[in-house]
């Protein structure tokens, strides 16, 4: 009789001892969980505002490229003018990453070029926004254009005057970006220099190149890039004259080309 009274104690007292660790094993649970363990998860950067690209060749209207081109309404084919206009779309493996399109029309008068290129910029790092690496790579190819040093500097009134550089300004720097026989260089009216534009996208710059086929007619290149979001878009304008002397204007040809650069960012869709 004493042993089956003593069973039942044990029982109970195996019972209670249970039920304690149990109720231990919770608690220690919660005092040992780390309050800041919620706050350390990495969250993923922003992703760009653009998704899609436009169509490349279908981004200029006729009437633009009839301002740009004008020699294209000369050619006296309708089935190779109706070509010209089309364009010539650039080899791309993933349009909606990049596109771009490129047109060449051979007038009398001048062989003229227009290139339009647009790239989405995508990071695939969850600690870089898609924004954040097209400032990268838009920085980068700002850096490549090499603006002069006048193109950020203050340039008075009297350099566009006189034609004297200032002492903050690059003694060689022109709009057509070279230097004049005997290496000395007349600097020309501030707005049309290789510089910043502060007036297009979130950035971008223009850049103004007057070269040479061999020793006969110059050939200028106007480019202008900008970035808007995670999409930069880079336009590159060129005019080759037929007669010697002749030089193409850089105003008409950075007017046209900051133009057509409005037009295009007006195009894009989120």
């Amino acid at each position: 009789m004493q042993r089956k009274a003593y069973v039942p104690g044990v029982a109970a007292l195996l019972a209670a001892l249970l039920a304690g660790c149990t109720g231990s094993s919770g608690g220690g649970t919660t005092d040992d969980a780390n309050p800041d363990d919620a706050g350390t998860a990495s969250v993923a950067a922003q992703p760009g505002k653009y998704r899609t690209l436009p169509e490349a060749c279908g981004a200029v209207g006729q009437s633009t490229l009839d301002t740009l081109l004008p020699g294209i309404q000369q050619i006296a084919d309708a089935d190779q003018r109706a070509r010209a206009y089309e364009g010539d779309a650039t080899l791309t493996y993933d349009t909606d990453r990049k596109v771009g399109c490129h047109w060449k029309v051979e007038a009398p008068d001048a062989t003229e070029y227009l290139s339009i290129d647009f790239e989405r910029v995508v990071s695939y790092d969850n600690a870089v926004s898609d924004d954040s690496q097209a400032q990268q790579l838009f920085a980068q190819a700002e850096e490549k254009a090499d603006l002069p040093v006048v193109a950020t500097a203050s340039v008075t009134s009297d350099v566009a005057e006189s034609g004297t550089a200032s002492p903050t300004s690059s003694p060689t720097a022109t709009a057509s970006g070279s230097a004049s026989p005997g290496g000395s260089a007349s600097v020309p009216p501030s707005d049309l220099q290789p510089r910043v534009l502060d007036d297009l996208g979130d950035e971008a710059f223009l850049d103004d190149a007057l070269g040479s086929s061999g020793s006969t007619a110059q050939q200028r290149k106007v480019t202008v890039a900008f970035r808007t979001s995670n999409v930069i878009v880079t336009i590159e304008y060129e005019e080759q004259p037929t007669t010697v002397g002749v030089t193409p204007d850089s105003k008409e040809m950075q007017d046209n080309a900051r133009k057509l650069a409005s037009q295009l960012a007006g195009s894009l869709s989120g």
